[in-house]
């Protein structure tokens, strides 16, 4: 069964289930959703706790299943947490979590939670997947997006007795406040908290924020990528500098950007066959957000201008490389940058 992230609560509230499988790549997020669960299962008389984390393809999974068919001598019910930090149980694995699922059944004494990553479409269909899913609760927990941030940051902020300046000042302030931690939701809970300790409950200034949340933003390029794609121009300048300072690999930053740029184009092609836009979107494999991106940009991009940014695509992959091409800056960085911005701002306000 299915259940939202935010309906979590509401649903341990209505009666503990004997079996729970948690998936998705956001760890603050992930041990949340795990401690309500823990927390409801003491609650209920799970005072034992065994944690198996299962890595390799040697893993022991036979003690999985000997944990889930004996108690201790001290325990009434018992918790087995089962983490798969690959999401690749492997065949041993598939087999176990299946028997697993099957055994939860009815089963007053056992709690079984189990960990995983963020899966991909064709795990999620695979038979382990369906048989947790099929005799338990599943549990996405998605990122909060960049949109969602800075109400995210304000509900915590709620929760303990805290807010922002109404109208526009406490919008500046959040959006202060996102930029400074977007990327890095656990080091936002703890500068969240930090203000909980520094400042009493009540309003906060924006002077009182920025003397208080450090700079702990995280960027990846395929963040980086739809930030592109979005057309939000300041936002690429900031991840752009954030990477770099990282240590971030330049090839990497430019597989990301033009991978997307090849996208537009195959979809373009697609779309010039008599393909649809949905269909080609997905013979080209786009989902999620960026298929959203993609929806609103392409249709407003011509086949020249594409053309050329792939060009400009293959020219920056040589200067990543250590070659060097007239009227572009030989620092991959800044070649990066040039691509980058470019294509941003055709994307904020797209021609032909």
């Amino acid at each position: 069964m299915q259940v939202a992230s935010n309906q979590l609560a509401a649903q341990l509230q209505r009666g503990l289930r004997s079996l729970y499988t948690l998936h998705g790549d956001e760890p603050l997020l992930i041990q949340e959703a795990g401690d309500a669960i823990r927390a409801a299962a003491r609650a209920q008389g799970y005072t034992e706790r065994t944690v198996h984390l299962m890595t390799g393809a040697h893993a022991d999974w036979s003690s999985v299943l000997a944990s889930g068919a004996s108690l201790s001598l001290f325990a009434d019910r018992q918790l087995i947490e089962v983490r798969v930090p690959t999401g690749k149980p492997g065949k041993d694995g598939s087999v176990a979590l299946q028997q697993l699922a099957e055994a939860a059944d009815g089963n007053d004494s056992t709690l079984t939670l189990v960990v995983l990553p963020r899966l991909d479409m064709a795990t999620q269909k695979s038979a382990w997947f369906a048989a947790l899913d099929a005799h338990g609760v599943t549990v996405r927990i998605d990122p909060v997006d960049r949109k969602a941030l800075p109400q995210w940051i304000a509900q915590r902020l709620q929760a303990q007795g805290q807010r922002v300046a109404a109208g526009e000042e406490g919008q500046r302030t959040l959006a202060f406040f996102a930029d400074r931690v977007e990327g890095n939701l656990l080091a936002a809970h703890q500068e969240i908290q930090k203000l909980g300790l520094l400042h009493p409950p009540g309003e906060l200034g924006f002077e009182q924020v920025e003397a208080a949340v450090l700079n702990v933003a995280r960027f990846d390029a395929f963040k980086l990528a739809e930030a592109v794609l979005a057309g939000q121009i300041a936002r690429v300048q900031r991840m752009l500098d954030g990477l770099q300072a990282e240590g971030e690999a330049p090839v990497l930053v430019h597989w990301a950007l033009a991978e997307d740029i090849r996208t537009l184009n195959r979809v373009r092609a697609a779309m010039d066959g008599g393909r649809p836009l949905p269909l080609a979107l997905r013979e080209s494999r786009v989902w999620g957000l960026k298929e959203k991106l993609v929806e609103r940009v392409l249709p407003l991009l011509g086949n020249a201008q594409l053309a050329r940014w792939l060009d400009d695509a293959h020219t920056v992959d040589g200067i990543v490389k250590g070659l060097k091409f007239p009227d572009w800056p030989a620092d991959p960085w800044q070649a990066l940058h040039q691509l980058a911005m470019k294509v941003a701002r055709a994307c904020a306000q797209p021609s032909r």
